[in-house]
Parts: C-alpha cells; sequence; structure tokens
C-alpha cells in the first residue's frame, strides 16, 4: 500500500473539508483524515431531547479546567466537522475587524491581512455554500464584489413583525445570512427543495442534507475525483519531523486499534482550534520540545469563543414561527448611543420547543411559574447575542505526559456583553414581548462558558513575526516548511460575527496558495 500523498489533510470541517474541495480537481494524490465517521441519518437527527437532553450527537470526551475539574466540551467528530450541527450563520468579519479595534476591556488586535485581502474569497464562500443573503442592508458590513447568488430566507410572519418593530425603532434589521440548500416561494420549501424550512436547523444535524454543511457541499463532492481518499475512524496522535525538524515526514495515525502511519509534500491541521493545538504539542520532539510550530510559545494560547448568550422572551401574541432564525441587528456592533466601545451583534435562535424547555426546568420556571412549558415554547420568541472576548496568552490549551487535554479560561471583555443583553431587554416592550429576558442554557450547553466550544478560535495564529505568531500569512508554520494550519487556529482575534465564513474564506485563500506552490 502507498503511503505517501501530495497532501493529507487533517480534519474534514469548514476548513479542511473546503481545503479537500478546492484542491480536488488538481490530480494531485490527497488524504483526508477524520478521527469520526459519517453522522448517522435517522429520526433522533431532528429530535430535540436526543440532541439537546441527552446529547446524543456530542462527543463523549473529557477534558480539564485549569483547576483541574471535568467538564464535556460541546463538540463533534464526524465527517463535516461541527458544521454538522451549527447553525449555518455565515457572515464576514466587519472591515473594522481586521484592524485594531479598542474595547472596555482592551484592545482586539490587528490582523496581517487586511479585509481587501479577504473579500474575493468571502464572496467565493458564499456562493459555495449556498448562502442566501442581502449586501447593504447591514451599515456595518464592508464592501461586497458579487451579490449573493441566492435571495435571503424569508421571514415568517411573527419575524416580519419584528423586523419591521425593530425598524420602527430605528434600528437595521437585516437578513441574516444563511448556508442553507432552499428553494422556497412565498416562504414555502418547493418540492424540489432540500430543506424543507424545518424547525430542527439550529444546532441539530440535518435529516434530509437541506444544512450547506462540510460535508454536503465539500466531502462529498471531493471524493467523485479519483484522487481524494477519505479515512475516517483515523486519529492522528502525532507528527514526525526529519532531522532537521524542518519537514513532517510521518502522520501518525490510530484506526481501529491499529498503529499506521502516511507521508505526504505538504501536511495540513485543521482539527479545531482546540485539537490542533494539541496535536501540534503532542508532537513535540527534540528540534521541537515545546511542540511543532511553537519556538514563539503561541501554540494553544490566545484560545477565543465569543463571549455568547442564548435568551428567550415571551411574546404577547403567539408565534407559530417554525423556521425562525433568519434575522439579525447589529446597530450596537461597534459602539451604542451612550457606550463608545463595541458590544456585539442579535441574531434570532431556532426556535424553542416544549422539549427542550423540560430540558431546563424548573431553573428559570419560577419567574412566572403560571405559564406552562408548552404555553412558553407556544410564544417563544429565542435570540443569541454574540460579543468579542479578546485574546489572551493564559487562556490556552496543554497537553500533560499522560495527553489529558487543559483548557484554561478566564472571561473577557464581558461589559459589553451586559449591556448588549441591557439594551435587548429595553427593547421587549416595544417590540410585542413581555419585559424580561430568560436565560437559556441547554443550547449552549451545559457547562458555559467553558463547554462552549462551538467557535473556538485563535490557538495557533498567524502573523508575520515568527516571535510573536506560530503562523505566516499563508498560515505555513514558520518553523516549518511542509506544515499548514486552516481552521479557525490562526485567528488573531474572534470579531463579534459567528467564525466559519471566515474559516472557509481562508482555506480558499490557502488553497490558491497551496496550488501555486504545488505547480498546479
Amino acid at each position: 500500500m502507498d503511503n505517501h500523498y501530495d497532501v493529507i489533510i487533517i480534519g474534514t470541517g469548514a476548513g479542511g473539508g473546503t481545503l479537500a474541495y478546492h484542491l480536488a480537481p488538481s490530480g494531485k494524490r490527497i488524504l483526508l483524515l477524520e478521527r469520526g465517521g459519517y453522522l448517522p441519518r435517522e429520526k433522533d437527527n431532528w429530535d430535540a431531547k436526543a440532541v439537546f437532553v441527552e446529547t446524543k450527537y456530542r462527543a463523549k470526551e473529557t477534558w480539564y479546567d485549569k483547576d483541574g475539574k471535568a467538564f464535556l466540551p460541546g463538540i463533534q467528530y464526524y465527517v463535516g466537522g461541527n458544521t454538522k450541527v451549527y447553525g449555518a450563520a455565515l457572515l464576514r468579519f466587519r472591515e473594522r475587524d481586521f484592524e485594531a479595534v479598542i474595547h472596555h476591556g482592551g484592545i482586539s488586535p490587528a490582523w496581517p491581512l487586511s479585509y481587501q485581502d479577504f473579500e474575493p474569497y468571502y464572496t467565493k464562500a458564499e456562493h459555495l455554500y449556498h448562502v442566501h443573503g442581502q449586501h447593504g442592508t447591514d451599515p456595518t458590513e464592508g464592501p461586497a464584489s458579487a451579490p449573493y447568488r441566492y435571495p435571503p430566507v424569508t421571514h415568517s410572519p411573527r419575524i416580519q413583525e419584528l423586523f419591521d418593530d425593530f425598524q420602527r425603532l430605528g434600528h437595521h434589521p437585516f437578513p441574516l445570512p444563511l448556508g442553507i440548500l432552499l428553494d422556497e416561494v412565498d416562504g414555502k420549501a418547493l418540492h424540489s427543495s432540500a430543506c424543507v424550512r424545518c424547525a430542527a436547523f439550529d444546532g441539530f444535524p440535518c435529516l434530509v442534507n437541506g444544512k450547506a454543511d462540510a460535508q454536503v457541499i465539500c466531502v462529498d463532492p471531493a471524493l467523485e475525483h479519483s484522487n481524494v481518499e477519505l479515512l475516517t475512524g483515523a486519529y492522528v496522535d502525532r507528527l514526525e519531523t526529519d532531522p532537521s525538524g524542518r519537514l513532517v515526514t510521518k502522520v501518525m495515525v490510530t484506526r481501529a486499534g491499529a498503529a499506521e502511519a502516511y507521508s505526504a509534500d505538504i501536511v495540513v491541521v485543521a482539527c479545531g482550534a482546540v485539537n490542533s493545538a494539541a496535536l501540534l504539542l503532542r508532537s513535540a520532539n527534540e528540534k521541537h520540545p515545546a511542540g511543532l510550530a511553537n519556538s514563539s510559545d503561541m501554540v494553544g494560547r490566545h484560545y477565543m469563543r465569543h463571549n455568547c448568550s442564548a435568551f428567550m422572551a415571551i411574546s404577547k401574541d403567539p408565534n407559530p414561527t417554525v423556521f425562525q432564525k433568519t434575522l439579525a441587528l447589529n446597530d450596537f456592533y461597534f459602539r451604542s448611543d451612550d457606550w463608545p466601545y463595541p458590544l456585539g451583534e442579535i441574531q434570532m435562535l431556532g426556535k424553542s420547543d416544549g422539549e427542550m424547555l423540560r430540558g431546563e426546568a424548573p431553573g428559570w420556571a419560577v419567574w412566572k411559574p403560571e405559564f406552562a412549558l408548552d404555553y412558553l415554547a407556544e410564544h417563544s420568541i429565542d435570540f443569541w447575542l454574540q460579543s468579542e472576548d479578546l485574546p489572551h496568552p493564559d487562556n490556552r490549551v496543554t497537553i500533560d505526559p499522560n495527553g489529558q487535554l487543559t483548557l484554561s479560561i478566564q472571561e473577557t471583555n464581558l461589559e459589553g456583553h451586559k449591556r448588549l443583553t441591557a439594551k435587548l431587554e429595553s427593547m421587549l416592550g416595544d417590540i410585542g414581548l413581555h419585559d424580561q429576558l430568560i436565560r437559556r442554557e441547554l443550547y449552549l450547553g451545559k457547562d458555559i462558558p467553558i463547554g462552549g466550544t462551538a467557535h473556538q478560535a485563535g490557538t495557533v495564529r498567524f502573523g508575520r513575526d515568527p516571535k510573536t505568531s506560530a503562523l505566516d500569512v499563508n498560515c505555513k508554520a514558520h518553523d516549518l516548511d511542509n506544515l499548514y494550519v486552516v481552521d479557525a487556529s490562526f485567528f488573531v482575534s474572534i470579531a463579534a460575527v459567528n467564525p466559519s465564513l471566515t474559516i472557509i474564506a481562508n482555506a480558499l485563500r490557502v488553497g490558491d496558495h497551496l496550488l501555486e506552490r504545488l505547480k498546479v
């Protein structure tokens, strides 16, 4: 068996899966390694109790916090990675997000590249992932070189009322850009549409492959090329280098209990920010005693994951909406009328149902005990609030000699998020809602903030100075000649929008560089 390839990609999520798709037509021999398998297509994909209460699709893995306390991370190991259950909100970073931004809690550092460097790839990413949206409606967004190929997802009547109420208050709501395989007319899915506009979208696997995830959009099409192979159940233990330490020469894999070794001219790590850092740290050797790509001591540091909150508001009128995640508001993204610092973004969440609420009660049910859970579900309107957390060198991933993974976190920049929550709460009475927000924990996971790893980023940051970054601007390790990282590890900051589109765009950008390097 010939175990040498032109390119090995470790991980099949937004970064690795997209890169494989981009390189597949080159004819180069490409191996995809995925520690999980295909997510089962079964009725439980759409069952809130199975997905949220029983966490059926979450990895059964234990990590530890800085005090040695065990927790269960919100992470999935499947072909397609975490995109199998993501909300598919695919937004660009704002133009200013690539620059240094002053927050109340500190400075969000500038990137070594600009919005203009990413813009062409944002457009390609939006087209590739079937993003439905409308440029020009969000005043904070940067210029776009082309329109979305697909129109925004239609608001249900109750969410359209909410949209109109926000506008009446002088705000600028906009259609949330969604990666979705939807064909609709008048808010109803056509018979030809993969997506059926069901309630099981945000946080659920999609039983009918109607979500634009990395498996559906990129991995499966890449595998149609005979030069691309996928090994599932393939856990990468470590990377080994040649005596000089400049080249990765072996990718050591455990599969079905057996040790296997593979090699490639180019090795790409895309395991997610936590696990990519962990793999590099596990791969320490004589030439790289602190871990691969870690002469700067940056690997594992500056972990970010957003300051997030999920809330349920109770509508005074019933909310029969099925597909609710169609609206966002960025009016407080960089400042508010009474606060000169960034607050963050407001998005809609998927619609609450009785099973999800039963999974959380009675923690908050004392608020209005006369409201039955089913009543609350029928009247709920659900919001996701997201603010920027700042990179801190002690927010980091470490590995002990036994391979135990520790994720150390201290919260940063919380004041803006508190003010964003207060802004939304102050508007509730004016938008047809009862005047109190109910915090939701189940959607986020029970070990928040540390267990909320869906937006993990920043642990193998890129930059121009090898002393302060692990990767160069092409996401190649400064210390090695053939090692790249293409998940959100490379982020310098995390902004206050979902990271997936930037991961996808960067994978396309790095893919262009690799095609040039491979002389395609």
